[in-house]
């Protein structure tokens, strides 16, 4: 009896004793706000940031799920989303800037109704944010939306002092300067900025002397320098060498018949500048020369014979002494070759252009027309590979791209004949073997065949000249053409004299 006593009485305190706790779910403790936190990437400091920086955020509820983020820089304006980082691009006014980052979570509390202002924390955060699928800029009904929750009321922040960085500059990998130019050069840099490429607001580019310089968009990498008003040699700035594209500056400094050095540097919108680099380099020489006359021979020529020395002794022999410049690009090769050495030819009016049987297809095709309309003159003694584009050959010679006619080998004391249409020529024999000659077929309209081969060595014409007589031909090379009678000089005379007239 006492067992069963002791066992009642037992049960009776223990029942009292459970009734002393609430159920949870008669009072509940309510939502409870997320927490945010705020980091950098784990490599970094944060201090003396770039201005472009990576910031991380997460956060943590208690009691749900978080659904995103609202973020400020100032504490009053804020902005939703639903990513947990962002590169930001932070303006740089000064030198070095100060800036505050904060940002809170939001979890998914919401009270299942779009609100059109969720005020928390004393803040205004704004309308829920929603997809505007009309475009309207106002919330409709049948539109998704982001139901805010609770807001964490101690937002994360993090202070980041933002370290201006100076831009970079190097010349890239393209540019160089011969030993020896005419007054024509193209320059080319690589720039950047760990602020972004876009904060590069100027480059500085002198000549000579930096405390000459003049600023040109910050964009530009490429330029090239042209005088041509010799008495007063301000060069045009080309951008990317386009004619077209003139800088609305010209650069003052370059020195003619004397050595120069060209001078670049990148300016970003706080005005801090990289270092003035140059070209050439130390115990590196660019000696640019003022050109003699308006005549210029392009020699495309890298066969050794004699070929340089007849074509001086020839133009001498027409009263040109001292009257002419050359052009060996090929010793002295320019950078950014096409644009340099259009811009070099165009210095001048008159052009003689000989080569091998491997001349620069590439200038001839993009420099004749271009130098043809600007009023200039010139002489081809040009061969080709046996391969060639006769389609290629059509840009810049009026022939038809569909046949040719051409052989291994011409002999010497072959006879090269004037046509009927141009009787005033001299006829020209061959002085020795020729290899890989080509004849062509001649365009209907525009061009008046000149030479060609009375015995049928070849078909079609050898040389020809344009109707306008500012473009003559001769697809053989003429210190080979001076057998016979030895006709040369009066053909140069009458093409350079008479044709273009060239005087002495």
């Amino acid at each position: 009896m006492k067992k069963f006593l002791l066992f009642f009485v037992f049960v009776i305190i223990s029942l009292l004793l459970f009734s002393c706790y609430d159920n949870p779910a008669d009072n509940p403790t309510g939502n409870l706000p997320p927490k945010t936190s705020i980091f950098l990437n784990p490599d970094s400091s944060v201090s003396s940031q770039p201005s472009r920086i990576h910031l991380h955020w997460s956060g943590d509820d208690p009691d749900g799920l978080i659904i995103g983020f609202y973020f400020s820089w100032d504490g009053t304006n804020w902005i939703f989303t639903s990513s947990n980082d962002s590169i930001f691009a932070l303006q740089i006014g000064a030198v070095d800037t100060n800036y505050t980052f904060f940002v809170s979570a939001v979890d998914d509390g919401g009270n299942g109704v779009y609100d059109k202002s969720i005020i928390q924390n004393n803040i205004n955060y704004g309308s829920e944010p929603f997809v505007d699928k009309n475009n309207n800029g106002i919330y409709d009904a049948d539109e998704t939306y982001t139901d805010i929750g609770l807001i964490d009321p101690n937002y994360a922040s993090i202070k980041l002092p933002i370290k201006n960085s100076s831009p970079v500059i190097s010349w890239n990998a393209l540019s160089f300067v011969p030993d020896t130019s005419f007054p024509v050069m193209s320059f080319g840099w690589d720039a950047s900025d760990l602020d972004g490429d876009n904060t590069i607001e100027h480059i500085n580019i002198a000549l000579n002397d930096t405390n000459q310089s003049v600023s040109i968009n910050g964009a530009v990498r490429i330029v090239t320098l042209r005088v041509n008003n010799f008495a007063n040699p301000l060069a045009d700035i080309l951008i990317d060498g386009n004619p077209n594209n003139l800088a609305g500056v010209k650069l003052p400094g370059m020195l003619l018949n004397a050595e120069n050095k060209f001078y670049v540097q990148a300016v970003d919108i706080s005005g801090a500048k990289s270092k003035f680099i140059s070209l050439p380099g130390v115990d590196k020489t660019w000696y640019v020369k003022q050109p003699k006359s308006n005549f210029i021979i392009v020699d495309d020529y890298g066969t050794l014979d004699d070929a340089e020395s007849f074509y001086y002794k020839m133009l001498d022999s027409l009263g040109l002494n001292g009257k002419y410049d050359v052009y060996n690009y090929k010793k002295n090769l320019p950078p950014y070759l096409n644009v340099t050495f259009r811009e070099t030819v165009k210095l001048f009016k008159y052009v003689f252009w000989y080569s091998d049987t491997n001349p620069s297809l590439d200038l001839a095709n993009g420099t004749t027309q271009k130098f043809l309309d600007g009023g200039g003159k010139i002489f081809f003694s040009m061969q080709f590979p046996s391969s060639v584009d006769l389609s290629f050959l059509q840009g810049f010679l009026p022939i038809l791209a569909d046949s040719s006619s051409s052989k291994s080998t011409l002999f010497s004391n072959v006879v090269i004949s004037a046509a009927a249409t141009a009787p005033e020529y001299p006829d020209l024999f061959t002085s020795l073997n020729i290899f890989r000659p080509r004849a062509f077929y001649l365009s209907d309209i525009g061009v008046t065949p000149v030479y060609y081969f009375p015995n049928n060595e070849l078909k079609g014409h050898i040389g020809f000249k344009n109707s306008p007589e500012t473009l003559f031909f001769i697809g053989l090379p003429l210190h080979r053409l001076n057998g016979g009678s030895a006709n040369v000089k009066t053909l140069m005379n009458k093409v350079l004299l008479d044709d273009f007239g060239l005087t002495p």
